[in-house]
């Protein structure tokens, strides 16, 4: 049997961050590639992180501004083979606020748009849910890898998706068998974390943890169902998602995604997160509501 090849951490997370940077085409369109990471279409994440960059790339000096909230429409299915561009539109530059809107366009349609808003800092009241109690990160054991006899069974997409190591590390508090999955209660908590150190910026970290949000999150409405994402019969794919930034953080460094799933009806799970580093902050906020459907299994 061949070896597996070794992690290379820096190179993976080089590769990430290559992704979400984007060529300018001209003052407000940009243009980005795509990766095939085991997904039918373009991941979910790898659009919002793109679009984010987009978006913070035209709030230029002497704007100072972050971006604290993005709301996005998952559109059409993207094609991972073709390049997305990306239009932003400079809707309002404020006294204190911006807000910027994107469309991300593929063979002359719109897969996907959102609006993203950007604040100049400053000081208010302050409060925030405490985080929930879990085992840290260290305590916790990487998912083990699938047999390579399990592996071989699944359809080839599945076998990438699932044998890959790509640039974030997870770790489940409750780890659960995605491939023969049991009835739990809808929520979850994940350490997660890129694999390697990076820059300083704080424009990169947004488009990361933008990147690292659609992990996960849509899974937690299937848990009651005892169904997954890699079952055959089953359709899933993200409709809209919100995200909001709150306090500072860094995307390589651990972070907590506790997610939940209050509701699951006409073919659509609602699903919400917050997101804490090791101290406790609440460094950001998401929801998203996906499509959801088990067809009759095939004979």
């Amino acid at each position: 049997m061949p070896a597996v090849p070794a992690r290379d951490p820096a190179s993976e997370a080089d590769e990430l961050i290559g992704l979400l940077s984007l060529e300018r085409l001209e003052d407000n369109l940009f243009r980005g590639q795509s990766r095939d990471i085991g997904t039918k279409y373009v991941f979910g994440g790898q659009v919002l992180g793109q679009a984010l960059t987009a978006a913070q790339a035209t709030v230029e000096p002497p704007l100072v501004r972050a971006a604290h909230s993005l709301h996005a429409y998952f559109l059409r299915a993207g094609d991972i083979d073709a390049p997305i561009v990306y239009d932003v539109d400079r809707t309002r530059d404020g006294g204190s606020f911006s807000v910027r809107r994107v469309s991300a366009i593929q063979h002359g349609q719109v897969i996907f748009f959102c609006a993203a808003s950007f604040q100049q800092a400053e000081a208010g009241a302050e409060h925030q849910l405490s985080m929930p109690e879990v085992p840290r990160p260290e305590d916790l054991q990487p998912a083990p890898a699938l047999p390579p006899e399990r592996l071989a069974q699944l359809p080839i997409k599945v076998q990438r998706w699932l044998d890959r190591l790509g640039p974030f590390e997870f770790r489940h508090v409750y780890p659960r068998d995605e491939l023969d999955p049991p009835r739990r209660p809808p929520y979850q908590q994940v350490w997660f974390r890129l694999a390697a150190r990076v820059g300083d910026a704080p424009e990169l970290h947004r488009a990361l943890l933008a990147y690292a949000s659609d992990f996960h999150l849509l899974g937690t409405a299937t848990f009651p169902h005892g169904i997954s994402y890699y079952q055959p019969n089953v359709q899933m794919a993200s409709l809209d998602h919100a995200l909001w930034f709150h306090r500072s953080f860094r995307a390589d460094e651990w972070l907590l995604y506790a997610i939940d799933s209050p509701s699951a009806q006409g073919g659509r799970g609602l699903a919400r997160g917050l997101i804490y580093d090791r101290d406790g902050r609440l460094v950001a906020s998401t929801a998203q509501e996906g499509l959801i459907r088990v067809l009759p299994a095939a004979p």
